[in-house]
């Protein structure tokens, strides 16, 4: 499974590395060290990290770095795959935001799609809704 860095996850979370280095350090978000005694995050720690702090409606503690969706990408990490026997249902939290995407599951089959994996969900659409808040 693949392991991140402390700079890449906090892009992927939308904060700074020094944030996610006091969640490190708190006990609040699992890191481990390899040989080199660089911190490194889980795969699937960072997916549940990144869902439960989307959850509680902020990315950080003040310090998150700009979000941007230039061109409809959003960079993220896989938290939910469900296959069926034709289509499947992959989620990916790109900071703050969740994006939902249905897709063959020869296609999760064939770009070996599993949770905490990165990924970049574009979105191309012909409605876009603008609501006030």
């Amino acid at each position: 499974m693949r392991s991140y860095t402390i700079g890449r996850a906090a892009r992927l979370l939308g904060v700074s590395p020094d944030t996610v280095r006091r969640w490190a350090d708190s006990g609040r978000l699992p890191t481990r060290r390899d040989g080199a005694g660089k911190r490194l995050i889980e795969g699937p720690d960072l997916a549940a990290f990144s869902v439960a702090l989307a959850a509680e409606g902020h990315p950080g503690d003040g310090e998150e770095e700009p979000y941007t969706t230039a061109r409809n990408a959003f960079p993220g990490i896989i938290t939910s795959v469900k296959t069926g026997d034709v289509a499947a249902q992959v989620e990916v939290q790109a900071g703050p935001h969740r994006l939902v995407s249905l897709l063959t599951r020869e296609a999760v089959e064939e770009l070996g799609l599993a949770v905490g994996m990165e990924a970049v969900a574009r979105v191309k659409s012909t409605n876009v809704h603008i609501d006030l808040v």
